[in-house]
């Protein structure tokens, strides 16, 4: 597992990431909520006495075991389901920053319970994720999120647990003396990259592979984004497509866990912006129903590349915060059916009403679900002169 040395270079970039990803800065006395799963208690621990350093008041809070999660939703009436305990929406109108330590004791315990229940839930809660969303787009609060590794996700993995953890040492640089210092060249190296991508007057993105074949049109109003903190580690760039110009086929040749379930080899078809077919050779009706959870589920809210020059994951992690920014051979690409990110808004984020969103074809979905191909691809953008332009090609952009 990390050395004392490694924990505390991991807190450090966290604390990096979480100071980025705000606007804002942070002043004395800012609330920050750190969520953690039971395994990275340590993790948890060091973070707290960091941000009582800093001048700010940690909130820790550990997430529900597996056990009781499986209890949750296997012995919860209709109402206990929806049931958010008093005071989590005035602390999520308080909070200035969140921190989420992912450390799943299993993967797959959800996989009997009916996707509905999982689906209901998500949209019970959905109001608070929008009160954060609102504080993100004002500056008054950030968020980051990692993993911690565990035997289960090392296990789905088909790692050992000492490769996993040294995937994650090598992905976030705590290998390093100075991990924070490599965090701001990249950071560097990428605005550049977005730069010129933004620099583009672009009709629609058409992506190749050898089993993607799909249109997707940034709209108006978008920008380009990424490392900005939020993930770590972070090495994806992405933007926001209007979800009504999508079209064609996409397939995920990574397989994804997500709500306790195990899903391989998502195929969609596209057709006027939304899902009007969807197969999976594991998990196809957990898929479907995923898709039906709410108007926006079978919808895209994200497109995103990442470039193989700056990403050292290369093996699969059976977690999403490391599948999406897989480096490897050809880079990847991923989709996220459901909602959409405000930061991709080429505009003041606080004016950004639901009614523009509307209009200007923003997802929104309680759903937001990262389906990733990593197959060898081309993107070519389709600009306004006419002429045509390839930003991606063999894992890296062309910039």
């Amino acid at each position: 597992m990390f050395t004392a040395r490694q924990l505390e270079r991991y807190a450090d970039v966290l604390l990096w990431g979480l100071k980025t990803a705000r606007t804002a800065r942070f002043k004395q006395g800012d609330i920050v909520l750190i969520r953690f799963d039971k395994p990275a208690i340590r993790l948890a621990e060091i973070l707290y006495a960091k941000l009582l350093d800093m001048g700010l008041n940690p909130v820790p809070r550990m997430t529900h075991t597996t056990t009781m999660e499986l209890d949750f939703y296997k012995l919860s009436n209709s109402k206990q389901l929806v049931f958010t305990p008093p005071g989590d929406a005035s602390l999520s109108k308080s909070l200035n920053g969140g921190i989420f330590l992912h450390a799943p004791e299993s993967l797959t315990h959800l996989s009997d319970i009916d996707p509905k229940k999982i689906g209901k839930v998500a949209v019970s809660r959905k109001y608070l994720r929008d009160i954060l969303d609102k504080r993100d787009d004002e500056g008054a609060f950030g968020w980051t999120l990692c993993i911690f590794p565990t035997k289960a996700l090392a296990r789905h993995a088909g790692l050992s647990l000492k490769n996993y953890t040294g995937q994650v040492i090598k992905a976030c640089f705590l290998n390093r003396t100075s991990p924070i210092s490599h965090w701001k060249s990249i950071y560097k190296k990428v605005q550049s990259i977005k730069k010129w991508l933004n620099s583009m007057q672009v009709n629609y993105y058409h992506i190749e592979s050898a089993n993607i074949d799909l249109e997707i049109t940034p709209g108006a109003k978008r920008k380009w984004i990424g490392i900005s903190g939020h993930n770590m580690p972070s090495f994806e760039i992405f933007t926001v497509p209007d979800w009504r110009g999508t079209k064609g086929k996409y397939f995920a040749n990574q397989p994804s866990f997500r709500s306790g379930n195990y899903v391989e080899g998502v195929q969609l078809e596209f057709q006027k912006g939304a899902v009007v077919k969807a197969q999976a050779q594991k998990g196809e009706d957990f898929v479907k129903k995923q898709l039906s959870i709410d108007k926006g589920a079978d919808k895209l809210g994200e497109f995103s590349l990442t470039d193989k020059r700056f990403s050292k994951i290369n093996t699969f992690m059976a977690n999403t915060l490391f599948d999406e920014n897989y480096g490897g051979k050809f880079g990847n690409c991923h989709v996220a059916l459901g909602s959409s990110y405000s930061d991709a808004y080429d505009g003041d984020p606080k004016k950004l009403t639901k009614k523009t969103k509307q209009k200007l074809g923003f997802n929104d979905s309680a759903l937001h679900w990262d389906l990733v191909n990593t197959e060898k691809k081309r993107v070519v953008a389709h600009l306004a002169s006419g002429k045509k332009l390839t930003i991606y090609e063999n894992g890296k952009f062309t910039y």
